[in-house]
């Protein structure tokens, strides 16, 4: 993905096992925090909500209770007329993410979950539980609702994607997507999509810091990406230089 840092080269790099990873984990972070990297401005406040249905429209009514939150263009030159915005709530069993954008054609042709999906339409969830360790996790999801869910030891801008194992059950998470003004085909002519994502905490252990509680802080990001006839164009909410792996400049989730 031209947004992950190196263009398509944000997996290049391998650490034999998740046990090195741990335990370098204080060393990388700590290394982070002395670039005075870590402090964003972006906050937002999750509030509570009982378990829901998903199904991939955001009518469910907990949804009606919050606002949206916008993503900025990253590229402001491109003078597109897309928006992108997301909504946060969080249950005592995981986390649930609505995710929208303005769209006219459905980029998306690749059939299975763990594909390259951040080279077509995209969303994407960063969620860094706990600043000590450089280890967040990622979710991606399509249109078409493939998805990517990965685990991302990240070293000096050095990292690669780990797949969860026994992904199943109540370890395995619930999407839905709906396009407006079209079908959710591939090549289809709409006026924007939908993503619902709930993510259960039981996927995100052994990350440190799950779940949360009222007072508990994530750092996280939320990205789009959208590739209409050979034009990129992406969005972040906390802003991002290079890539949305950068996970020093994440915004902050506040629960409540």
């Amino acid at each position: 993905m031209i947004c992950h840092g190196s263009q398509f080269g944000r997996h290049r790099s391998m650490y034999g096992t998740l046990a090195l990873c741990w335990g370098l984990a204080g060393l990388a972070g700590g290394a982070d925090a002395d670039r005075g990297e870590s402090a964003n401005p972006k906050e937002l406040v999750v509030t509570a909500t009982d378990d829901f249905e998903v199904d991939g429209t955001g009518t469910a009514a907990p949804w009606q209770k919050i606002e949206w939150v916008p993503m900025r263009l990253r590229e402001p030159a491109s003078k597109s007329d897309y928006q992108a915005r997301f909504k946060v709530l969080y249950s005592k069993t995981g986390l649930y993410v609505l995710m929208d954008g303005s769209d006219s054609l459905i980029t998306s042709t690749m059939r299975a979950d763990y594909s390259d999906l951040w080279k077509e339409d995209v969303f994407e969830v960063f969620l860094w539980t706990d600043e000590a360790y450089p280890l967040y996790f990622e979710y991606e999801i399509s249109p078409l609702g493939y998805e990517l869910p990965i685990l991302v030891p990240n070293f000096n801008g050095r990292q690669l994607g780990w797949r969860p194992w026994k992904y199943d059950g109540d370890r395995k998470t619930r999407k839905a997507t709906s396009a407006v003004g079209g079908t959710i085909e591939s090549g289809a002519a709409v006026r924007g999509w939908t993503a619902e994502v709930y993510i259960p905490f039981d996927l995100l252990r052994p990350l440190q810091n799950v779940p949360p509680g009222p007072g508990t802080r994530w750092r996280a990001n939320f990205y789009r990406v959208d590739r209409d006839r050979g034009v990129t164009t992406t969005f972040d909410w906390a802003p991002v230089k290079d890539g949305f792996h950068e996970y020093t400049r994440f915004g902050t989730l506040v629960f409540k």
